[in-house]
């Protein structure tokens, strides 16, 4: 007996798992809300430069003559490139000849013009304040927009590589309750810092902390269910992140203020911080790195929840050494980062997996991140994300089932790329038709980070899973980071963008044919259990067999 038949003795799919699972994918819904937060709290509103003709009183009541705002407005500002007035640039004076219905806007030569040296007014009818307008983030500090968002996803990616390490060390729990406590703290924080830079190191503290808690809820859910209830619990905690874009709409449309936007999706961590000590440690992990005791006791306490209380008796401690002795003969000291890069039979899939998950975070992000440059209403979008990615992950709980993890991470990535090439063929005209190939590509991607979601888990053993996962995480943030770098290539072809988002997850779900099936089979607990599987599987003889060791593949 080993531990897969533990947990099935105290209850695999009882009470217990059901409350966990609430307990976990609510504060998921909030990680959403908080990666996708800057598409709103961060909104560019149509500006102008300040001028004294329109925004001073005092001179505005010194104009002889009743001339309206438009007027003013064509004498005190040059028109862009859109014809619409200039974002960053205002006239030295007041260039009066333009009354002149005769008289044509030329080529203006730049001694005519100069910067906004007195400020901007921004349009607030959608929102009334956001870092833009806090910081004035437009025309020659545009880009620190882009480095504020680029510093989140860097959050993100250190957290990943520390946290997943973390976890396989000191435990998922300890962890998870960690980083719910530092999200709430550094993302309230963040609402009342009074200068940009601050705001950004609070922003990737939270980000830091967001990752922990994505990987530990993930964990969790896969190590206290068995192998025909993994997916199920799984899929539940992705709908989480589907909901979280949903409620990011509605929690910006409610709350157009950013300072209070930004309060609003943190503070609900700290609720979070203090019902996350009643959660259970893995007994799964605690078991294989030899911590019988705790072990022990958080078996006893899911039987228990599970209504199990004859089995909860009947447990022990020799018991557990009896059913887990195979595991704790192969115990070893703690992982380290670079384990699951080098070592044979986890090269291999962790490179794959790693590469499948920057596919998501790539092209994803480089699209999802940009909701402006989609369509002018950001908050039909976000909810359109959310009605996109719940049939797809719907559907990721029935396919998962019937086709394995390993045909649909192929199909989800090549179907989402291929959506995303398709844009490079719609003409510009048919403007309804290019979001929606765009959002069907988001859908394909939320169905693909589904899949990864388990197919990661059931990859690697125990003793390293956590570790492996950081790692996979990791890529993924690097992915989200690059992404919207990517449309910078635009000046070169307005399709060159699409392109390589298009062609990214195209690669990497060819590239996911090399991973091996994991439908229905128990985890691996040990590195030991991944070589024998490596060796099963280069071994003729064993070809056909279906009889698997019940704690390896």
């Amino acid at each position: 007996m080993a531990f897969p038949d533990l947990l099935e003795q105290v209850g695999d799919l009882g009470r217990f798992q059901v409350l966990q699972t609430v307990a976990l994918v609510v504060p998921v819904m909030w990680l959403t809300t908080q990666n996708m937060l800057e598409n709103f709290s961060a909104a560019v509103p149509s500006h102008r430069c300040w001028t004294p003709l329109l925004d001073n009183s005092t001179a505005h009541a010194s104009i002889p003559g009743a001339l309206s705002s438009e007027a003013l407005l064509a004498v005190s500002i040059p028109l862009g490139p859109d014809q619409q007035p200039h974002h960053c640039l205002r006239f030295r004076e007041p260039q009066w000849q333009l009354l002149d219905p005769n008289v044509t806007a030329a080529n203006w030569s730049e001694a005519a013009m100069e910067p906004c040296v007195d400020g901007w007014v921004y349009d607030r009818s959608t929102f009334t304040s956001t870092i833009v307008t806090t910081w004035d983030l437009v025309c020659d500090s545009q880009a620190l927009k882009a480095m504020a968002q680029s510093i989140y996803l860097a959050g993100i990616l250190v957290g990943a590589a520390v946290c997943g390490h973390a976890s396989d060390r000191f435990g998922r729990r300890m962890v998870l309750t960690w980083s719910y406590l530092q999200a709430a703290v550094s993302g309230t924080v963040a609402a009342f810092v009074p200068a940009f830079p601050l705001y950004c190191l609070f922003r990737f503290l939270a980000a830091f902390a967001v990752a922990g808690v994505m990987m530990n809820t993930n964990s969790l859910l896969i190590e206290w269910t068995s192998a025909q209830s993994r997916t199920l619990m799984v899929t539940l905690n992705s709908l989480g992140f589907t909901f979280g874009q949903a409620l990011m709409a509605a929690m910006a449309y409610s709350v157009r203020n950013w300072p209070l936007l930004q309060l609003a999706v943190s503070a609900p961590f700290f609720l979070c911080f203090v019902y996350s000590w009643c959660l259970p440690e893995s007994a799964r992990w605690l078991l294989t790195i030899g911590k019988l005791d705790q072990g022990l006791q958080e078996l006893q306490r899911v039987a228990a929840i599970n209504g199990r209380r004859a089995v909860r008796d009947t447990l022990t401690k020799e018991a557990l050494l009896s059913a887990m002795q195979e595991e704790l003969s192969g115990a070893q000291a703690p992982a380290r980062i670079s384990t699951p890069l080098c070592t044979p039979g986890l090269c291999l899939r962790t490179w794959v997996c790693m590469l499948c998950w920057f596919a998501v975070g790539f092209t994803f992000y480089g699209l999802a991140l940009d909701l402006q440059a989609l369509g002018s209403n950001i908050f039909l979008l976000q909810v359109l994300i959310a009605v996109v990615d719940l049939p797809a992950k719907m559907g990721s709980l029935l396919l998962l089932s019937c086709l394995g993890r390993r045909p649909f991470q192929v199909g989800s990535l090549v179907l989402a790329g291929l959506c995303v090439l398709g844009n490079t063929l719609v003409p510009h005209e048919m403007g309804a038709l290019r979001p929606a190939l765009s959002l069907l590509g988001l859908g394909g991607l939320g169905a693909a980070f589904t899949c990864a979601s388990i197919f990661s888990g059931e990859l690697f053993p125990t003793v390293l899973r956590m570790t492996a996962v950081g790692l996979c995480q990791v890529a993924m943030r690097g992915g989200a980071i690059l992404g919207p770098l990517v449309r910078l290539l635009g000046i070169y072809g307005s399709s060159l963008p699409l392109l390589v988002y298009g062609t990214v997850p195209v690669l990497s779900g060819l590239a996911a044919l090399l991973l091996p099936e994991t439908k229905g089979l128990p985890l691996p607990d040990t590195i030991q259990d991944v070589q024998d599987q490596v060796v099963k599987k280069a071994t003729p003889s064993t070809l056909g067999h279906s009889v698997l060791k019940s704690t390896g593949f």
